[in-house]
């Protein structure tokens, strides 16, 4: 069985989230539990923090199927010393309301060095800002999501999230969300059966399979190794249908969250119930 769901609105609190997903039929979803383009945000209520668990529970949703995402504001590897706090607080605090909340993942994107250090400087600035996180929170595990690469962006190839892996020292606590369309443009060939089985296999070998919490499921307006992060409907892009009918079947990840982040909200609906159907 498979865990599928979008990245749902939580607008008006925390709370509405779960409502979203149920409406959608989803048994998995995305949110943010703060403004994401916002550096700091009114803290969570009781009120919202008991009734998001309860709505939780009514949809039948565990906290294993469950993927907060955090401040696009927020780059973990930020070279400037002076503005690197800034992001490493708002990272906490992302992290703080996840255990308010009983979830027990956080999503985020590695970081940028903005051409101003080098790729292993800004590796190694990530995992230090993990670390720092990991030490003051419990029950959460930081979840790295790959990239594109798109601009100075850093976490685009597997060594890259095995670097960032092998530095940080709580290892129960680290693992790794691939978005479909993100590793399409990094340059690996999901799309044909061939590259499919080719590019898990390179994943096991280099960061472990065992790392793996979640995957970003989207289609992508872009074409292989492009580096550019378009996300598209699901069938309506480049990796087609027979992609996601593979993966659907594909029973190694039958026990983590399969996150929608296409671009059409009004087909949400169509493509749960469609994936659910392939997974069968």
């Amino acid at each position: 069985m498979k865990h599928i769901g979008p990245h749902v609105s939580a607008s008006g609190g925390v709370e509405n989230a779960p409502l979203a997903a149920a409406q959608l039929n989803a048994n998995a979803f995305a949110l943010f539990t703060k403004n994401q383009r916002q550096w700091t945000s009114p803290p969570l209520t009781e009120k919202s923090i008991t009734q998001f668990r309860e709505n939780c529970k009514a949809a039948g949703i565990t906290p294993d199927f469950i993927l907060p995402h955090d401040s696009y504001l927020i780059n973990l590897g930020q070279p400037d010393d002076s503005k690197l706090p800034q992001s490493r607080a708002a990272f906490l605090d992302e992290m703080q309301r996840c255990e308010q909340l009983g979830l027990t993942m956080l999503n985020f994107h590695p970081g940028s060095h903005l051409k101003l250090m080098s790729v292993e400087a800004c590796l190694d600035r990530i995992a230090e800002s993990i670390n720092l996180t990991l030490a003051q929170t419990s029950g959460v595990t930081a979840v790295i999501e790959n990239t594109a690469g798109q601009g100075s962006n850093v976490g685009f190839s597997f060594e890259h999230l095995a670097h960032i892996i092998r530095k940080v020292d709580d290892k129960t606590r680290v693992g790794i969300c691939i978005d479909t369309c993100h590793t399409y443009s990094a340059g690996y060939d999901l799309k044909t059966a061939q590259g499919y089985e080719a590019t898990w296999r390179e994943f096991d070998e280099i960061v472990g399979l065992k790392y793996l919490r979640a995957i970003h499921l989207n289609d992508t307006k872009k074409e292989l190794g492009s580096r550019v992060d378009r996300h598209d409907s699901i069938g309506k892009g480049l990796l087609g249908m027979e992609f996601f009918e593979r993966i659907m079947k594909d029973a190694r990840f039958d026990h983590i969250p399969f996150i929608l982040e296409t671009p059409d909200e009004t087909l949400w609906a169509e493509e749960v119930a469609l994936l659910q159907d392939l997974s069968r």
